[in-house]
């Protein structure tokens, strides 16, 4: 097995190569610069590394960077600039795909453009492996199972401590007005552009008194309702969180250090609430908890391209529970600090 990275010199690329080296997984670095490709190897302590230079905009050098591996594990953002370019070169090399965004038009776009094209080449293309992306969806797939088809299911992130890297920064810029309108809803089983906001406040993971939230452009809006019958969708964080993500401008990375000190990172805590109605009025409530979110990032992203080529998936773009077992792929992460679990809820009146 051999997986790529591309992007590898960045600050969660760099995270990625170590956790390969950590797992003995072969690993090919792909960028643009020998240089900070080569100081990537030396930190995560691969002496004799497999470096490959090309760009996300050449589609052939790219494809001939790729060749030879069977998964790629895309670090370079801003997505929405450099994400389709090593989708198409994936495919044309015959590789599975995987990639650290949480930029929602893009994971919009993935879907929509890119189903068939990874259908006729065979792979299978599983944008969004991070903290955020992937442990939403799959705790919102095993909570809407305990009610059979749902009536509605809402989901809240919240966050506490940790920093953000000049990537982050620049990829969450760069959608700041998307954050801004809170991104897709999903009503009446169809996505809208523009939803009316449902929900004012909601209880967060670990909380027994409600927060106030707002709708927000998670990834999990994206691909939630692709496999969950639902007829209503709502991606909410609480408003701290929400203000914190609308002040990110593209100017302001340049202003930030490369990444959160290791100190930083690892005190972070992420988590994810979700609840789900039935059509029967059945109720359920799940959490998902973690901590530093971009060593997590690093471990679900390589995890879910080994997956990809040990275990296979279905080809297309797939969101993360269709690729992979929801309960498995969590129980795995517990050895990473993620803690996981859903409740039947009593009807409201019979508390």
């Amino acid at each position: 097995m051999r997986i790529a990275v591309f992007g590898a010199s960045g600050y969660t690329g760099r995270l990625a190569v170590a956790e390969l080296a950590r797992r003995g997984v072969p690993a090919v670095l792909v960028g643009r610069d020998a240089g900070r490709l080569r100081s990537a190897a030396e930190e995560a302590g691969i002496a004799a590394p497999e470096i490959r230079i090309a760009a996300a905009d050449d589609l052939a050098g790219l494809t001939a960077a790729l060749e030879g591996c069977e998964a790629v594990v895309n670090c370079a953002g801003p997505f929405h600039r450099w994400g389709e370019g090593v989708i198409r070169a994936a495919l044309a090399a015959g590789c599975h795909y995987v990639d650290t965004t949480g930029e929602q038009p893009y994971l919009d776009r993935a879907f929509r453009e890119f189903d068939e094209p990874a259908r006729r080449a065979g792979r299978a293309v599983v944008p969004g492996t991070t903290d955020d992306g992937l442990p939403s969806d799959l705790i919102a797939a095993l909570t809407a199972a305990r009610v059979g088809e749902a009536a509605e299911i809402a989901l809240v992130v919240d966050l506490v401590g940790g920093g953000a890297s000049q990537g982050t920064v620049r990829s969450m810029g760069a959608i700041r007005d998307t954050l801004l309108s809170g991104g897709l809803g999903y009503e009446d089983a169809a996505w809208v552009p523009r939803a009316t906001a449902r929900r004012t406040e909601m209880v967060p993971a670990d909380e027994s008194e409600p927060r106030p939230v707002l709708r927000f452009a998670l990834p999990a809006m994206v691909t939630v309702p692709r496999h969950v019958p639902t007829r209503r969708f709502e991606a909410l964080a609480t408003k701290e969180v929400s203000d914190l993500f609308t002040t990110l401008t593209p100017e302001l990375a340049d202003s930030l250090p490369f990444g959160p000190e290791v100190a930083d990172r690892t005190a972070m805590r992420w988590s994810f609430a979700v609840e789900a109605v039935g059509v029967d009025g059945r109720r359920a409530r799940g959490v998902v908890r973690g901590r530093d979110a971009y060593g997590t990032t690093a471990v679900i992203a390589v995890e879910a391209a080994r997956r990809l080529v040990a275990d296979g998936a279905p080809a297309g773009v797939l969101a993360h529970a269709q690729a992979f077992d929801p309960a498995g792929f969590l129980d795995h992460l517990g050895a990473h600090g993620v803690s996981w679990s859903v409740e039947d809820e009593p009807a409201p009146g019979h508390r």
